[in-house]
Protein backbone atom coordinates (compact mmCIF):
# COMPACT_ATOMS: atom_id res chain seq x y z
CA UNK A 1 0.00 0.00 0.00
CA UNK A 2 1.44 3.31 -0.89
CA UNK A 3 0.66 6.72 0.86
CA UNK A 4 -0.09 8.09 -2.34
CA UNK A 5 -2.84 10.00 -1.07
CA UNK A 6 -0.68 11.77 1.75
CA UNK A 7 -0.70 15.55 1.21
CA UNK A 8 2.45 17.33 -0.04
CA UNK A 9 3.66 18.78 3.42
CA UNK A 10 3.65 15.31 5.40
CA UNK A 11 6.76 14.58 6.88
CA UNK A 12 9.23 12.46 4.60
CA UNK A 13 12.97 11.65 5.14
CA UNK A 14 15.64 12.91 2.50
CA UNK A 15 18.62 11.60 3.72
CA UNK A 16 19.81 8.90 6.34
CA UNK A 17 23.71 8.27 6.66
CA UNK A 18 25.63 5.72 9.11
CA UNK A 19 28.71 5.85 10.86
CA UNK A 20 30.80 3.20 12.75
CA UNK A 21 34.09 3.67 14.99
CA UNK A 22 37.54 2.08 13.64
CA UNK A 23 38.05 -0.73 15.81
CA UNK A 24 36.44 -4.14 14.65
CA UNK A 25 35.63 -6.93 17.60
CA UNK A 26 35.00 -10.38 16.27
CA UNK A 27 32.94 -12.38 18.15
CA UNK A 28 35.16 -15.06 18.61
CA UNK A 29 38.23 -13.06 19.87
CA UNK A 30 36.00 -11.06 22.54
CA UNK A 31 34.52 -14.64 23.80
CA UNK A 32 38.13 -15.33 24.56
CA UNK A 33 38.80 -12.07 25.67
CA UNK A 34 35.66 -12.10 28.04
CA UNK A 35 37.10 -15.33 29.42
CA UNK A 36 40.19 -14.23 30.68
CA UNK A 37 39.16 -11.41 32.22
CA UNK A 38 35.81 -12.76 34.08
CA UNK A 39 38.61 -15.96 35.04
CA UNK A 40 40.56 -13.48 36.67
CA UNK A 41 37.92 -11.56 38.58
CA UNK A 42 37.11 -14.91 40.39
CA UNK A 43 35.57 -17.57 37.95
CA UNK A 44 32.23 -18.51 37.69
CA UNK A 45 31.87 -17.49 33.76
CA UNK A 46 32.14 -21.12 31.83
CA UNK A 47 28.44 -21.81 32.36
CA UNK A 48 27.72 -18.46 30.70
CA UNK A 49 30.30 -18.49 27.52
CA UNK A 50 27.94 -20.29 25.11
CA UNK A 51 25.97 -16.52 25.06
CA UNK A 52 28.93 -15.42 22.82
CA UNK A 53 27.90 -18.34 20.09
CA UNK A 54 23.96 -18.00 20.63
CA UNK A 55 24.01 -14.60 19.89
CA UNK A 56 24.21 -14.58 16.14
CA UNK A 57 26.69 -11.77 16.18
CA UNK A 58 29.72 -12.29 14.17
CA UNK A 59 31.64 -9.04 15.04
CA UNK A 60 30.66 -5.16 15.82
CA UNK A 61 32.61 -1.79 16.33
CA UNK A 62 33.82 -0.10 19.56
CA UNK A 63 35.53 3.39 20.40
CA UNK A 64 38.02 1.51 22.19
CA UNK A 65 40.16 -1.34 20.80
CA UNK A 66 39.60 -4.81 22.71
CA UNK A 67 42.75 -4.61 24.70
CA UNK A 68 41.15 -1.55 26.72
CA UNK A 69 38.07 -3.76 27.91
CA UNK A 70 40.72 -5.63 30.26
CA UNK A 71 41.51 -2.64 32.55
CA UNK A 72 39.70 -0.99 34.96
CA UNK A 73 38.03 2.34 34.66
CA UNK A 74 36.03 4.84 36.13
CA UNK A 75 33.21 7.05 35.11
CA UNK A 76 35.03 10.04 34.37
CA UNK A 77 37.55 8.68 31.90
CA UNK A 78 34.46 6.60 30.28
CA UNK A 79 32.59 9.97 29.75
CA UNK A 80 35.48 12.15 28.24
CA UNK A 81 35.98 8.89 25.92
CA UNK A 82 32.27 9.40 24.88
CA UNK A 83 32.23 12.76 24.57
CA UNK A 84 35.21 12.51 22.46
CA UNK A 85 33.88 9.68 20.08
CA UNK A 86 30.18 10.56 19.79
CA UNK A 87 30.54 14.01 18.34
CA UNK A 88 33.66 12.80 16.35
CA UNK A 89 30.61 9.99 14.92
CA UNK A 90 27.98 12.30 14.41
CA UNK A 91 29.80 15.00 12.01
CA UNK A 92 30.84 11.66 9.85
CA UNK A 93 27.30 10.76 9.84
CA UNK A 94 26.05 14.16 9.77
CA UNK A 95 28.11 15.21 6.97
CA UNK A 96 27.16 12.03 4.88
CA UNK A 97 23.19 13.08 5.31
CA UNK A 98 23.75 16.70 4.68
CA UNK A 99 25.75 15.50 1.31
CA UNK A 100 23.17 12.93 0.21
CA UNK A 101 20.54 15.57 0.66
CA UNK A 102 22.57 18.20 -1.37
CA UNK A 103 22.22 20.40 2.17
CA UNK A 104 24.92 22.17 3.84
CA UNK A 105 24.78 22.56 7.83
CA UNK A 106 23.63 26.65 7.83
CA UNK A 107 19.99 24.73 6.00
CA UNK A 108 19.28 22.83 9.28
CA UNK A 109 16.76 24.80 11.32
CA UNK A 110 16.19 22.09 14.13
CA UNK A 111 18.86 19.39 15.63
CA UNK A 112 17.18 16.46 17.63
CA UNK A 113 20.02 14.09 19.12
CA UNK A 114 19.32 11.03 20.58
CA UNK A 115 21.43 9.13 23.17
CA UNK A 116 21.47 6.98 26.07
CA UNK A 117 25.15 5.85 27.02
CA UNK A 118 26.74 8.87 27.66
CA UNK A 119 26.32 12.51 29.82
CA UNK A 120 26.59 15.88 28.02
CA UNK A 121 26.04 19.09 29.20
CA UNK A 122 26.40 20.84 27.58
CA UNK A 123 24.89 18.40 25.01
CA UNK A 124 25.85 16.70 22.02
CA UNK A 125 23.95 18.80 19.34
CA UNK A 126 26.24 21.94 21.10
CA UNK A 127 29.83 20.51 20.76
CA UNK A 128 28.71 19.33 17.21
CA UNK A 129 28.56 23.36 16.53
CA UNK A 130 31.81 23.59 16.56
CA UNK A 131 32.73 20.98 14.49
CA UNK A 132 30.19 21.84 11.33
CA UNK A 133 28.71 25.39 10.82
CA UNK A 134 25.32 24.92 11.83
CA UNK A 135 23.70 28.74 12.10
CA UNK A 136 23.67 30.04 15.41
CA UNK A 137 19.77 30.13 15.38
CA UNK A 138 19.32 26.42 15.00
CA UNK A 139 16.72 24.67 17.37
CA UNK A 140 18.18 22.00 19.62
CA UNK A 141 16.14 18.92 21.48
CA UNK A 142 18.63 16.30 22.91
CA UNK A 143 16.37 13.71 24.47
CA UNK A 144 18.38 10.63 26.43
CA UNK A 145 17.13 7.83 28.26
CA UNK A 146 14.85 6.50 25.16
CA UNK A 147 17.25 3.07 24.62
CA UNK A 148 16.71 1.32 22.19
CA UNK A 149 13.97 3.19 21.28
CA UNK A 150 14.99 6.29 20.11
CA UNK A 151 15.74 5.21 16.65
CA UNK A 152 12.27 5.13 16.06
CA UNK A 153 10.63 7.72 18.48
CA UNK A 154 13.52 10.17 17.73
CA UNK A 155 12.66 9.28 13.83
CA UNK A 156 9.03 10.29 14.84
CA UNK A 157 9.82 13.01 17.31
CA UNK A 158 11.65 14.59 14.25
CA UNK A 159 8.92 14.16 11.72
CA UNK A 160 6.73 15.65 14.55
CA UNK A 161 8.31 18.70 14.59
CA UNK A 162 9.03 18.82 10.60
CA UNK A 163 4.82 18.71 10.49
CA UNK A 164 4.27 21.60 13.30
CA UNK A 165 6.75 23.63 11.42
CA UNK A 166 6.61 22.63 7.79
CA UNK A 167 9.11 25.30 6.57
CA UNK A 168 11.82 23.50 8.59
CA UNK A 169 14.48 20.93 7.89
CA UNK A 170 15.13 18.82 10.85
CA UNK A 171 18.55 16.66 11.59
CA UNK A 172 17.94 13.54 13.95
CA UNK A 173 21.03 12.47 15.08
CA UNK A 174 21.65 9.15 17.18
CA UNK A 175 24.69 7.93 19.01
CA UNK A 176 25.39 5.00 21.15
CA UNK A 177 28.70 4.29 22.66
CA UNK A 178 27.67 0.99 24.32
CA UNK A 179 31.28 -0.91 24.65
CA UNK A 180 32.32 1.96 27.17
CA UNK A 181 29.57 0.32 29.67
CA UNK A 182 31.69 -2.86 30.14
CA UNK A 183 32.51 -3.19 33.52
CA UNK A 184 34.84 -6.29 33.93
CA UNK A 185 34.11 -7.07 37.75
CA UNK A 186 30.87 -7.64 37.79
CA UNK A 187 30.25 -11.46 36.57
CA UNK A 188 26.14 -11.38 36.97
CA UNK A 189 24.46 -12.64 33.82
CA UNK A 190 23.75 -9.30 32.54
CA UNK A 191 26.94 -7.82 32.43
CA UNK A 192 28.45 -10.87 30.56
CA UNK A 193 25.18 -10.76 28.08
CA UNK A 194 26.05 -7.23 27.33
CA UNK A 195 29.38 -7.99 26.44
CA UNK A 196 28.13 -10.25 24.20
CA UNK A 197 25.78 -8.10 22.19
CA UNK A 198 26.57 -4.40 22.35
CA UNK A 199 27.96 -2.14 19.66
CA UNK A 200 28.67 0.94 19.02
CA UNK A 201 27.62 3.60 16.04
CA UNK A 202 25.79 6.50 14.80
CA UNK A 203 22.90 7.72 12.18
CA UNK A 204 21.73 10.78 11.18
CA UNK A 205 18.36 11.56 9.18
CA UNK A 206 17.23 14.61 7.71
CA UNK A 207 12.83 15.18 7.65
CA UNK A 208 11.12 18.21 5.99
CA UNK A 209 7.84 18.94 4.62
CA UNK A 210 9.38 21.36 2.20
CA UNK A 211 8.09 20.90 -1.48
CA UNK A 212 11.65 22.47 -2.58
CA UNK A 213 13.84 19.51 -0.98
CA UNK A 214 14.02 16.31 -2.47
CA UNK A 215 11.72 13.39 -2.67
CA UNK A 216 12.08 11.00 0.11
CA UNK A 217 10.54 8.61 1.87
CA UNK A 218 6.52 9.58 3.75
CA UNK A 219 6.68 8.96 7.75
CA UNK A 220 3.59 8.29 9.32
CA UNK A 221 2.19 7.45 11.39
CA UNK A 222 3.57 7.25 14.91
CA UNK A 223 2.76 6.13 18.12
CA UNK A 224 4.21 4.81 20.94
CA UNK A 225 2.69 2.59 24.34
CA UNK A 226 4.04 2.37 27.81
CA UNK A 227 2.81 -1.23 29.84
CA UNK A 228 2.56 -0.12 33.69
CA UNK A 229 4.59 -1.67 35.97
CA UNK A 230 7.73 -2.20 33.97
CA UNK A 231 10.26 0.02 34.95
CA UNK A 232 12.21 -2.09 36.19
CA UNK A 233 12.68 -4.29 32.74
CA UNK A 234 15.11 -2.73 31.11
CA UNK A 235 17.46 0.84 31.62
CA UNK A 236 20.66 1.66 33.27
CA UNK A 237 21.53 2.11 36.37
CA UNK A 238 24.73 4.60 37.63
CA UNK A 239 27.89 4.50 39.98
CA UNK A 240 31.23 5.71 40.57
CA UNK A 241 32.30 2.90 37.61
CA UNK A 242 30.03 4.21 35.46
CA UNK A 243 26.58 3.30 33.43
CA UNK A 244 25.26 -0.25 34.60
CA UNK A 245 23.20 -2.56 32.12
CA UNK A 246 19.87 -3.14 33.67
CA UNK A 247 17.28 -5.92 31.77
CA UNK A 248 15.28 -8.47 32.37
CA UNK A 249 15.88 -12.23 31.37
CA UNK A 250 11.73 -12.20 30.80
CA UNK A 251 11.95 -9.60 28.08
CA UNK A 252 11.32 -11.91 25.00
CA UNK A 253 8.45 -13.50 26.98
CA UNK A 254 7.08 -10.26 27.49
CA UNK A 255 7.53 -9.53 23.62
CA UNK A 256 5.57 -12.74 23.18
CA UNK A 257 2.71 -11.97 25.67
CA UNK A 258 2.09 -8.05 25.54
CA UNK A 259 3.53 -6.79 21.69
CA UNK A 260 1.28 -7.86 19.51
CA UNK A 261 -2.06 -5.88 21.66
CA UNK A 262 -0.31 -2.72 21.62
CA UNK A 263 0.60 -3.01 18.05
CA UNK A 264 -2.89 -3.89 17.19
CA UNK A 265 -4.55 -0.93 19.00
CA UNK A 266 -1.66 1.35 16.99
CA UNK A 267 -2.75 -0.05 13.45
CA UNK A 268 -6.54 0.10 14.52
CA UNK A 269 -6.25 3.71 16.12
CA UNK A 270 -4.99 4.76 12.29
CA UNK A 271 -7.55 2.45 10.51
CA UNK A 272 -4.28 0.46 8.79
CA UNK A 273 -5.26 -3.08 8.45
CA UNK A 274 -2.58 -6.02 8.82
CA UNK A 275 -3.15 -6.62 5.08
CA UNK A 276 -2.34 -3.17 4.84
CA UNK A 277 1.45 -3.82 5.57
CA UNK A 278 3.96 -4.79 3.13
CA UNK A 279 7.07 -5.23 5.63
CA UNK A 280 8.51 -4.92 8.83
CA UNK A 281 11.79 -3.19 10.33
CA UNK A 282 12.59 -4.25 13.70
CA UNK A 283 15.31 -3.43 16.31
CA UNK A 284 16.99 -6.22 16.89
CA UNK A 285 17.61 -6.52 20.18
CA UNK A 286 19.41 -9.88 20.49
CA UNK A 287 18.83 -13.15 18.78
CA UNK A 288 16.30 -13.84 21.05
CA UNK A 289 14.10 -10.90 20.81
CA UNK A 290 13.68 -11.61 17.15
CA UNK A 291 12.65 -14.99 17.49
CA UNK A 292 9.72 -13.77 20.01
CA UNK A 293 8.92 -10.98 17.26
CA UNK A 294 8.56 -13.40 14.75
CA UNK A 295 6.29 -15.55 17.21
CA UNK A 296 4.08 -12.61 17.87
CA UNK A 297 4.01 -10.50 15.21
CA UNK A 298 3.43 -13.74 12.61
CA UNK A 299 6.90 -12.75 10.64
CA UNK A 300 8.15 -14.88 7.81
CA UNK A 301 12.25 -14.65 7.94
CA UNK A 302 12.20 -12.37 4.89
CA UNK A 303 10.75 -10.08 7.09
CA UNK A 304 13.73 -10.33 9.46
CA UNK A 305 16.78 -10.34 7.53
CA UNK A 306 17.51 -6.90 7.65
CA UNK A 307 17.23 -7.07 11.28
CA UNK A 308 19.46 -9.52 11.38
CA UNK A 309 21.74 -8.33 9.05
CA UNK A 310 22.76 -5.96 11.48
CA UNK A 311 22.65 -7.83 14.31
CA UNK A 312 25.43 -10.21 12.97
CA UNK A 313 27.65 -7.35 11.67
CA UNK A 314 27.11 -4.65 14.57
CA UNK A 315 25.44 -6.11 17.13
CA UNK A 316 23.18 -4.17 19.28
CA UNK A 317 23.95 -0.35 19.28
CA UNK A 318 21.02 0.87 21.00
CA UNK A 319 18.97 3.40 19.61
CA UNK A 320 20.96 3.95 16.49
CA UNK A 321 20.32 0.05 15.54
CA UNK A 322 16.96 0.26 14.06
CA UNK A 323 18.16 3.18 11.75
CA UNK A 324 20.59 0.54 10.39
CA UNK A 325 17.97 -1.68 9.47
CA UNK A 326 16.04 1.37 7.79
CA UNK A 327 19.32 2.16 5.66
CA UNK A 328 19.58 -1.17 4.73
CA UNK A 329 16.02 -1.61 3.60
CA UNK A 330 16.46 1.48 1.73
CA UNK A 331 19.64 0.69 -0.06
CA UNK A 332 17.98 -2.85 -1.31
CA UNK A 333 15.15 -0.99 -2.53
CA UNK A 334 17.12 2.01 -4.08
CA UNK A 335 19.48 -0.84 -5.75
CA UNK A 336 17.25 -4.17 -6.50
CA UNK A 337 18.91 -6.02 -4.93
CA UNK A 338 17.36 -8.94 -3.43
CA UNK A 339 13.20 -9.12 -2.83
CA UNK A 340 12.99 -5.54 -1.27
CA UNK A 341 10.48 -4.27 0.70
CA UNK A 342 7.91 -1.67 -0.62
CA UNK A 343 5.14 0.16 0.30
CA UNK A 344 4.18 0.36 3.74
CA UNK A 345 6.08 -0.68 6.65
CA UNK A 346 6.18 -0.66 10.23
CA UNK A 347 9.38 0.22 12.32
CA UNK A 348 9.01 -1.02 15.56
CA UNK A 349 11.85 -0.99 18.36
CA UNK A 350 11.61 -1.71 22.46
CA UNK A 351 13.18 0.53 24.95
CA UNK A 352 12.83 1.84 28.67
CA UNK A 353 9.58 2.29 30.13
CA UNK A 354 9.23 -0.54 28.85
CA UNK A 355 7.81 1.07 25.96
CA UNK A 356 7.11 -0.22 22.43
CA UNK A 357 7.85 2.90 19.53
CA UNK A 358 6.31 1.95 16.11
CA UNK A 359 6.49 4.22 13.09
CA UNK A 360 4.77 3.67 9.84
CA UNK A 361 6.77 4.70 6.29
CA UNK A 362 6.53 3.90 3.16
CA UNK A 363 9.52 2.44 1.28
CA UNK A 364 7.73 2.14 -2.43
CA UNK A 365 10.00 0.21 -5.20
Amino acid sequence: MRLEDEPASEPRLVALATAVPRHFLAQEAVAEAASAIFAEAGGGFQHLAPVYRHAEIRQRRSCVPLEWFARPHGLAERNRLFLDHAVALLAEAATAALDQAGLAASDIDMLVTVSSTGIATPALDARLMARLPFRADVQRLPVFGLGCAGGVLGLARAAALARAAPGSRVLLLAVELCSLTFRRDDRRPTNIVATALFGDGAAAAIVTCRDDDPPGVPLGPWGEHTWPGSIDVMGWELDDEGFQVVFSREIPALVRQCLRPAVDAFLARHAVPWAGLDGFLCHPGGAKVLDALADCLELRPADLRHARAVLRDHGNMSSVTVLFVLRAAMDEARTGRGPGIGGRCLMTALGPGFTAGMLMLDLGR
